[in-house]
């Protein structure tokens, strides 16, 4: 299977390379009796890193090149049809019954209110995708549910709030057909309609179809920039031209051709209603530059662990994602955050190039999986590369996750701050850091990850890899049945 490029630097798509940051796998002072891992400390660059003459060895030779586990077709295709995959199936399914019954006649409400069905769909679509109400349902599910209820309640919980995007795709894509409908049946009795609402309703289907196409898999992951910079604008700017095409479609009478509507009978309508319900800030950032391939960005402020930033350049235009490191345990008390941009695109590229004093930013940060971490007794951090961004804070603010970091030449590449927040906050006996530069070679991560789990008992694995690690091991933990959590790219 070919490998496509992708762009966002908070998946760990990154491979660089550098010296290595020390690990101490001296497991005696764990409260549960150590296995045989398979764990290799090589001497620290660093003089405060967590390491003595006792417990310091040479690297090992070369790991052998691991062995391809086989994977059954029924695991490949039950992480294929996904939540996000169930969420969008179900949904369209509906719509699309709906959509035959209304243009078959057979559905008054739906020819009389079709405003209300496109924008009721479309602002679910961009509900799906809102900060505050994202961090409401991770904040209800963390409160009520944490580690008390069965396992498998809390892995759905994971699951379903990993994968709102499906609901996000679908009420999208079913609204622009609601609007397709109605603007067909509105052609269809044109002599009653002014040519502006016509001419408004084309636009807008258009700008619409543009932010759809804008949001394909194929589009987001070869061409982000194209999606970055139209996807997000036309989105908005498509949802407002919808907003206002229904409004004028109320106030317009057909009876008698005018624009002699009150205000009063537009409120009154269904569709109104639904275009009711839809805080950026610039802000100081100092950008250390441990190597050209990376950029470290510290902003004011801790967070609590498991959310993303969004940054950019200019205030209207593309947002990029990164998972954010809070430096303490602490959380939101701690004084700084920090985001590791891998230099991938043109975006993270300038970040190196020409660093801003200042940077466009969401005040209110959005929740990705791993703030569900709460809800588990135990669980393992899996990341490559720069995935170690999304990662690290769920460590470092709970001593119940084992961190696991693949990477080349860790140290040099991300330098002395990511260096120094790991050694002080995260204890030997749960970190594994493997520099494959160092050790001649990637591990065999499926055994190695096996090993951690029993040792550890966790309850669940978080991954944040490129496509196909992300693939390799969210497949493996499957067929070993290991509940596992990985990267998504929405398709």
């Amino acid at each position: 299977m070919s490998r496509p490029h992708h762009n966002d630097a908070e998946k760990g798509t990154l491979e660089v390379h550098s010296p290595q940051l020390a690990a101490n796998p001296d497991l005696a002072k764990s409260e549960k009796k150590p296995v045989d891992l398979d764990v290799f400390p090589v001497q620290s660059l660093k003089k405060d890193a967590p390491v003595s003459p006792s417990n310091v060895a040479k690297p090992p030779p070369p790991p052998p090149k691991p062995k391809k586990m086989s994977i059954s077709k029924y695991v490949i295709f039950i992480i294929w049809y996904n939540s996000y995959r169930r969420f969008f199936s179900v949904i369209i399914t509906l719509n699309l019954i709906a959509l035959g019954f209304a243009a078959a006649g057979l559905w008054p409400y739906a020819q009389k209110y079709p405003g209300a069905l496109v924008v009721g769909n479309l602002n679910f679509a961009v509900l799906m995708r809102n900060e505050i109400f994202g961090r409401l349902l991770y904040l209800f599910v963390n409160t009520c549910f944490a580690k008390w209820t069965p396992l498998w309640f809390r892995l759905g919980c994971t699951s379903t709030l990993q994968h709102l995007g499906g609901i996000h795709s679908s009420c999208a894509i079913s609204g622009i057909a609601w609007l397709i409908l109605m603007l067909v049946n509105q052609f269809k009795a044109k002599y009653i309609y002014s040519d502006s609402i016509l001419a408004f309703g084309v636009i807008t289907v258009i700008a619409l179809l543009i932010t759809m196409t804008a949001g394909l898999p194929w589009v987001r992951n070869t061409h982000h920039n194209v999606f970055e910079r139209n996807h997000r604008f036309f989105g908005w700017t498509s949802l407002v031209m919808t907003w206002i095409f229904t409004i004028l479609s109320n106030a317009y009478n057909s009876t008698d051709e005018k624009w002699d509507r009150s205000g009063v009978y537009v409120v009154r309508q269904q569709a109104f209603w639904y275009t009711v319900g839809m805080s950026l800030l610039k802000v100081p950032v100092d950008i250390e530059l441990p190597s050209p391939k990376v950029a470290v960005l510290r902003f004011e402020r801790g967070m609590q662990q498991g959310l993303l930033a969004r940054i950019s350049r200019s205030m209207v235009m593309e947002y990029h994602a990164f998972g954010i490191i809070s430096c303490n345990r602490e959380g939101t008390h701690s004084k700084y955050h920090y985001l590791i941009c891998g230099v991938q695109g043109d975006f993270t590229k300038s970040l190196v190039n020409d660093p801003p004093r200042k940077i466009w930013t969401r005040q209110l940060k959005f929740a990705g999986v791993s703030n569900t971490s709460t809800l588990y007794k135990r669980g393992i951090r899996i990341c490559t590369g720069t995935g170690l961004g999304a990662a690290l804070s769920t460590c470092i603010q709970s001593p119940y996750w084992y961190l696991i970091w693949i990477g080349s030449d860790q140290e040099k590449t991300f330098g002395p701050t990511i260096s120094g927040l790991i050694h002080r906050h995260v204890g030997p006996e749960r970190l594994l850091l493997w520099d494959s530069k160092e050790r001649g070679g990637r591990p065999d991560t499926m055994k190695v990850l096996k090993e951690v789990y029993d040792y550890w008992q966790a309850e669940v694995v978080f991954i944040t890899s490129n496509y196909v690690g992300n693939f390799e091991i969210q497949h493996g933990c499957k067929a070993l049945g290991i509940p596992a959590f990985g990267t998504l790219w929405d398709f």
